[in-house]
């Protein structure tokens, strides 16, 4: 089974954080969770993947791909999901999808409109009137459109509440049912990874452990 998203010797230096000799290798089918204290490197070794002219040392994958030698082709397969993702402010919902949908190859317009119907949020609303929990439903959404085989999500559930939080776990679990993609998500919040997750690793001062079964971490104090 080939790895969604892969890791090899990747350090940088990003702003204040160094990330130092990370290696990982995703497989298809899992939640994987990243988590660490706010400052860890969490969100550093996120634009590493998401942005094209990061600097590092080392080798990223994603589906077999080197993203640096094509990070367009790579980006097609990342459904990514973050207050930094930026879309159009000003425009609804569903005209964001009918500007950007175009830029994927597979993208279904059926299969957005599901997905948002799904998590309660309307196509028609404006992205910038948006709450903050409705912009992160709509950019999971967005990315369910497009199949992606790895989605990232940064600090999603941050703000959410507890009761879409279970929903929310819910769709994770749909999404790599059919075991064609996985989930990489970073939070600082213990009680999430327990008992939602698969695989769990802890990042410190820009340094990641092994992913090991959450089930085998429970109880556990990681940050």
């Amino acid at each position: 089974m080939s790895a969604v998203l892969t890791f090899q010797n990747v350090t940088g230096k990003d702003h204040k954080f160094h990330l130092q000799d990370i290696n990982m290798e995703l497989k298809p089918g899992y939640i994987y969770s990243l988590i660490g204290k706010n400052g860890a490197g969490k969100t550093t070794l996120m634009k590493y993947i998401i942005e094209e002219h990061s600097r590092y040392e080392g080798t990223i994958f994603v589906n077999d791909t080197d993203i640096r030698k094509n990070h367009v082709n790579a980006m097609k397969d990342i459904g990514f999901v973050s207050e930094e993702h930026v879309f159009f402010g000003n425009r609804t919902g569903r005209q964001n999808v009918e500007l950007l949908g175009g830029f994927y190859d597979n993208f279904d317009m059926g299969r957005f409109e599901q997905g948002m119907k799904q998590m309660g949020v309307s196509p028609y609303v404006t992205y910038k009137s948006m709450s903050r929990g409705e912009k992160m439903k709509f950019q999971i959404a967005f990315a369910m459109a497009y199949s992606p085989c790895i989605y990232l999500m940064d600090e999603v559930t941050a703000g959410m509440d507890p009761v879409f939080k279970l929903e929310y776990f819910d769709i994770l679990r749909n999404l790599i049912r059919d075991e064609s993609c996985s989930v990489l998500m970073t939070t600082h919040i213990i009680s999430e990874v327990e008992r939602q997750t698969d695989y769990v690793a802890v990042m410190e001062e820009g340094c990641m452990g092994e992913f090991r079964e959450s089930a085998d971490c429970m109880g556990e104090e990681f940050a």
